[in-house]
């Protein structure tokens, strides 16, 4: 049973990397496309530019030392760079995602394109440094470009420490995160409070209640924005049950459903980055297509929101 699996994983392995040639040798290269059609944002604090669509890590990269399994997320990671990515982002919560990423930026050898975005998850600060210096060893990085306090778990320790590391040059950007709606208030807060580079939430065409808030508090107050959940977990394929993308997609530059989700998050003018999660080279070649091409207007996103809310 054990030789049958190994060899039905190892067939799938290889049409997944027949599948990553097919997707280079159909989509060009960043050089090759105009730099006006590649979407970017500024890091408020910098200026520092960033792609508008980064790389999650979420369960997708949690696949302990299974050999074919990561082989398959090295050439996710080699796609989501060779179309123009540059955050990645990952947190000791996500099981053995880091120690997988790890291992993936060791294999590629052109890492210069690496934002390295990863959280502090836990109670106390001594042992939260200890946490930190165990991430950047998994990730095999000198330091992080940005650390992330997690949920906002003993923020006030944990932010304390992040402000140190900054001025010492141990990180270079602080953030703090929440999903699903949690902790809103709370970092609406800390927010209007602290200095902080980054904030990440979640936000997609179902979920706007960051719209409200948030989000033009981020603005007000110079931070980037990182949103999570940018398919509700998925749930949003769920409802266009295999239909159509309407017609009038085209104008936006959408070839299908994830390109139209991840282009409504990332038209707000207030977001840096979204960062959709995969363990499939063909669904990173549609994510990272988001990247590229017209962005919706205020009127586009109206009509985008009605005909999701029509379906």
């Amino acid at each position: 049973m054990k030789i049958e699996s190994y060899l039905i994983r190892r067939r799938q392995f290889l049409r997944l990397l027949l599948g990553w040639g097919s997707a280079v040798l159909i989509n060009p290269s960043l050089s090759a496309l105009p730099l006006t059609k590649f979407i970017q944002r500024r890091i408020p604090a910098t200026g520092e530019i960033l792609p508008a669509i980064g790389m999650g890590s979420w369960q997708t990269f949690d696949v302990g030392e299974d050999e074919i399994e990561n082989q398959i997320r090295l050439e996710v990671l080699r796609a989501f760079f060779n179309y123009g990515g540059k955050l990645v982002d990952s947190s000791p919560m996500y099981g053995s995602s880091e120690a997988v990423i790890g291992y993936c930026l060791e294999k590629i050898k052109n890492k210069t394109p690496l934002f390295s975005a990863t959280k502090v998850w836990m109670q106390g600060q001594w042992l939260g440094k200890k946490q930190m210096e165990d991430s950047r060893k998994l990730w095999g990085v000198d330091r992080f470009d940005l650390m992330q306090i997690h949920n906002m778990v003993d923020w006030q320790d944990h932010l304390e420490t992040l402000k140190e590391w900054k001025h010492i040059g141990k990180i270079r950007y602080i953030g703090i995160t929440t999903s699903h709606g949690r902790h809103h208030t709370d970092l609406e807060e800390v927010m209007k409070k602290e200095s902080l580079d980054f904030v990440q939430f979640t936000y997609n065409i179902i979920d706007r209640e960051v719209e409200q808030r948030l989000l033009p508090l981020a603005a007000e107050r110079n931070i980037a924005v990182i949103i999570n959940r940018p398919f509700q977990g998925g749930n949003l394929f769920s409802y266009i049950n295999q239909r159509p993308l309407p017609p009038w997609a085209k104008e936006i530059d959408c070839d299908n459903w994830a390109q139209f989700f991840l282009k409504f998050i990332v038209s707000h003018p207030h977001v840096t980055c979204a960062i959709p999660a995969t363990s499939q080279v063909t669904h990173m070649r549609e994510n990272m297509g988001a990247c590229y091409g017209n962005l919706a207007d205020a009127k586009m996103r109206n009509k985008m929101i009605k005909y999701f809310k029509d379906l």
